[in-house]
């Protein structure tokens, strides 16, 4: 039996028709509740209808879009069950992060995972920095711990982050702080970094319930 496979340059045009309508959800160009249609995303992205269709099967694999037969696709709209499990699968994964951070993190990891938010000091600035920091901040303490695996889930976790905090910010300018992490962090205290953790991450989904959720 043959198979078949795509040639490099096919499986390049899909590759970056794929990061251009991710980038586009992830930045809220596109909105929960948008209708997508193929012809329209072909000339956005110009080009054909084919790396199109398959850019969103992807992105339908990794719920991003929903597909509606024989019309397009839609993103979901946000659902306080999303919300809610979002949060919780964070606390999972970055609970542990930080405990192991305050444990064996270096003064060279301390630092870089200080500089991360150094933003937050400053009286001026811009909301989208904000939210560049937040996920550079919570990705540099996963360095920090070690676990390449726990890294990789939670990279991919904080990109549906990224996005709430994105529409978040265009609702409320509120934001939730991390110094009492940082503090934790520096005086190599674990269990109060796990405190501290589930506190920020709680904080932040009750914004969010309090934000979408109605």
């Amino acid at each position: 039996m043959k198979v078949l496979r795509k040639k490099p340059e096919e499986k390049g045009e899909v590759d970056r028709v794929y990061r251009i309508l991710k980038d586009a959800i992830l930045r809220c160009q596109v909105l929960p509740g948008d209708f997508l249609v193929e012809i329209e995303l072909a000339r956005l992205c110009k080009t054909s209808r084919t790396p199109v269709r398959e850019a969103c099967n992807r992105l339908s694999q990794e719920g991003w879009i929903s597909q509606i037969r024989h019309k397009g696709y839609i993103v979901p709209a946000l659902s306080v069950r999303e919300i809610v499990e979002l949060y919780e699968f964070r606390k999972l994964l970055e609970c542990h992060t930080a405990e192991q951070a305050a444990e064996i993190a270096s003064v060279d990891d301390l630092a870089a995972i200080a500089a991360t938010i150094e933003i937050e000091q400053g009286r001026q600035f811009r909301l989208q920095e904000l939210v560049e920091a937040n996920e550079e901040f919570h990705l540099a303490i996963a360095a920090a711990a070690g676990n390449r695996r726990i890294y990789d889930q939670l990279k991919f976790t904080l990109e549906h982050v990224r996005r709430l905090d994105i529409l978040g910010t265009q609702k409320d300018t509120g934001w939730v702080m991390h110094n009492e992490i940082m503090k934790a962090l520096e005086a190599h205290n674990p269990i109060q970094a796990r405190k501290a953790m589930t506190r920020h991450i709680d904080d932040s989904r009750d914004r969010m319930l309090k934000l979408f959720g109605t």
